[in-house]
């Protein structure tokens, strides 16, 4: 792997030498052109200029005035193009010095890449660095975080390491489905970065991970992803592709993100805990009210009968009291006839009786 990459940094430096080279020859020809252009603007007005001077000793006074105006206006016109090839030439040299920083720029980056890849990757797959370097700094910056390999593979599938860090009450703030793509995991068909990212996000969404990260060593000369974290969003959601050395700043920037939405989170869990008691209090009212309505009913189908059980006892008190009534005419008839009785009246027609009453109102003493 250390001479692929030494090859690789030869062939981009000679690249970079080649369009180097290009880039001066051209403007080095830019930069003659315009000298050349300058030089014979100049050179024509200096004959211009020595014409004036000998038609100045034939002409007139006043021909002598409109030469001298004109010869000052050929200076002028001369120190301009003089300035104007200086600022050409100031244009063209700045140009080239630009170009030649940056090329070196590039160059230096190559070198630079290289080295950490080179000096960090010896001796070790691309998993062991990711798992030393988390390790290194795991107690004081993730002191509550998980990061583990991922051995469940009971959906078919599994990636290589899952991050989650939560905080003092236990509440997630951040997850994260990692992949590492060393070069000797290339195969026939799979030998790019866009050939493993469906299968990283199909595990993210089966662990639950809130993100993806495919850390990746393959397209080595890729402008794209040596440039840094590489959002690929476009293509799955919460998805990143990384070099090694990104490994630990995607975590920090992923884990503060996260951080400062987890207020948001808190608030969240407050107000779904609120819905859910509101909703519990609906439905212990629902359930009063359908035992109340119940036991209602039953209340009120027993008042009805006992209404109706009273009725029944007025109906039968009142038959009762017309009966009594009935009774109460009949013996104050009979006690009317009753007092109506005489003896007259008992013995009239009956002359055994009126002589008996006779006899003894007779005995009876004075």
């Amino acid at each position: 792997m250390h001479e692929r990459l030494e090859l690789a940094d030869q062939d981009k430096r000679n690249a970079v030498e080649l369009a180097t080279t290009r880039a001066v020859s051209e403007l080095r020809n830019d930069l003659q052109k315009t000298t050349a252009t300058k030089d014979a603007e100049i050179q024509d007005l200096k004959a211009k200029l020595d014409k004036i001077e000998i038609e100045k000793k034939l002409a007139t006074a006043e021909s002598l005035r409109i030469v001298e105006k004109e010869r000052d206006d050929l200076k002028s016109s001369l120190a301009r193009a003089a300035l104007e090839k200086q600022l050409a030439e100031k244009s063209l040299r700045d140009k080239y010095e630009t170009q030649i920083k940056d090329r070196d720029d590039a160059i230096e980056r190559l070198r630079d890449m290289k080295a950490r890849l080179s000096t960090k990757m010896i001796g070790e797959t691309l998993e062991q660095h990711c798992e030393t370097e988390f390790n290194r700094i795991r107690a004081t910056a993730f002191p509550r975080a998980y990061f583990e390999k991922d051995n469940d593979a009971r959906t078919g599938s599994k990636g290589d390491y899952i991050f989650r860090d939560s905080d003092d009450h236990g509440t997630e703030i951040v997850s994260i489905m990692f992949e590492m793509k060393n070069e000797s995991d290339r195969t026939a068909s799979k030998n790019k970065n866009e050939d493993f990212l469906k299968e990283l996000d199909k595990d993210r969404t089966e662990k639950n991970c809130e993100y993806a990260v495919l850390v990746s060593l393959l397209e080595p000369d890729s402008e794209l992803y040596n440039t840094g974290i590489i959002d690929v969003s476009h293509r799955f959601p919460k998805m990143y592709v990384i070099r090694p050395q990104f490994f630990m700043p995607i975590i920090t920037l992923l884990r503060n993100s996260a951080v400062n939405s987890l207020k948001y989170k808190n608030e969240l869990a407050i107000v779904k805990s609120q819905n859910v008691d509101i909703t519990n209090f609906e439905s212990e009212l629902e359930t009063f009210k359908s035992g109340f309505a119940k036991n209602y009913e039953l209340a009120s189908r027993r008042f009805q009968t006992a209404i109706e059980e009273i009725d029944k006892s007025i109906d039968h008190l009142q038959k009762t009291k017309d009966a009594l009534l009935g009774t109460d005419r009949n013996l104050r008839l009979a006690n009317d006839k009753a007092q109506d009785v005489t003896i007259k009246k008992l013995t009239r027609g009956n002359p055994t009786m009126a002589d008996k009453f006779s006899e003894l109102k007779n005995r009876s003493p004075d």
